[in-house]
């Protein structure tokens, strides 16, 4: 009907940033556009909600950002949103500028955000974006295929000057909970040994792995440990070399540098299929559900089961892992 309100979608990128997050803002606003309805970007998370941090989106403010990492609407930890009453100022916040459905872009803390407001009523769609692969629900999620490229460009560097100077390279990855990045890095760039807060691993089991290397004439050794493992990736290079396993020890701790960079062209496409989906999603009435990738395609699964399932490291990629490296 003519002059009848347009469905007005609001999109907020929330947790730590990932590469692609600004494809799927990109396919939001566009797939919105596109359906006539209206897109209002909400800047700093959910912190950003609570404060009415608003603005709409047309087609040109999203133009050249694909290739661009992290968020356009940038990202914040809201430590109030977890309270009670800065859900009902954001809930109306997002009511004073005619929201009618809210996608939210993150990890396991923004579901749970997203999820929170969908039991008060708000319509809301999740969009799995996390480089630690921790989400259940969705075979990879935003940023995953970019952060592991770069840990693996990293690890091909530091191999060459480990080979120069036979040496044994510690390098921490991200993965708190998950060993997912440690363990596909341990296969793609050849590690002796990979580290997850999965599996304990002992000291000596390390120290036969790097010894073993040493004495088949090997000229370096790489163990990936994920941040998350259990034993510190410092204190490990520092009993290594105390019990003398052949090679001196060097750590490398990449940090946030995983985070950034350019998007791959598997992120892009992921992200752009995530956020148009997520779009229709809303359009059609759906709540309270995250658009995942199983298999080949782009399903809908409730955020309660999605957040009541844990999502650890495959354990046959892992033995995969420790196989090859022999």
């Amino acid at each position: 009907m003519d002059g009848q309100k347009p469905f007005t979608i609001g999109i907020l990128t929330s947790g730590g940033d990932a590469p692609g997050m600004n494809a799927c803002i990109r396919a939001v606003v566009r797939t919105g556009l596109a359906n006539n309805a209206r897109v209002i970007g909400v800047a700093n998370g959910f912190e950003g909600l609570i404060n009415g941090d608003f603005r709409v989106m047309g087609p040109r403010d999203v133009g050249g950002i694909l290739q661009r990492g992290g968020t356009i609407l940038q990202t914040r930890r809201s430590m109030l949103f977890k309270e009670a009453r800065g859900q009902r100022e954001a809930i109306r916040r997002m009511n004073e500028a005619g929201m009618d459905g809210l996608v939210v872009v993150g990890g396991d803390g923004s579901l749970h955000g997203a999820h929170a407001l969908a039991q008060q009523g708000i319509k809301v769609v999740g969009v799995p974006a996390s480089i630690d692969n921790d989400i259940w629900g969705t075979n990879m999620a935003i940023g995953v295929d970019t952060a592991l490229n770069t840990i693996m460009e990293a690890v091909d560097k530091l191999r060459d000057t480990a080979s120069s100077h036979s040496r044994a390279f510690l390098i921490e990855t991200m993965g708190r909970g998950s060993g997912y990045l440690a363990v596909m890095a341990g296969i793609v760039c050849g590690a002796e040994i990979v580290l997850v807060p999965e599996v304990p691993v002992s000291v000596e089991e390390v120290a036969d792995a790097v010894e073993d290397a040493y004495r088949r004439g090997k000229t370096h050794a790489i163990i990936i440990v994920a941040e998350g493992a259990n034993i510190h990736t410092t204190d490990l290079a520092r009993i290594l070399d105390e019990m003398d396993v052949g090679f001196t020890t060097r750590v490398t701790i990449l940090g946030h540098i995983q985070r950034g960079g350019r998007p791959t062209a598997f992120d892009r496409l992921l992200a752009a299929r995530l956020g148009t989906r997520a779009t229709t999603a809303l359009l059609e009435g759906q709540t309270d559900v995250m658009v995942g990738l199983q298999g080949r395609e782009i399903e809908l699964l409730p955020l309660e089961t999605v957040l009541t399932h844990p999502r650890t490291a495959n354990m046959e990629y892992y033995d995969m892992a420790r196989m090859l490296a022999r």
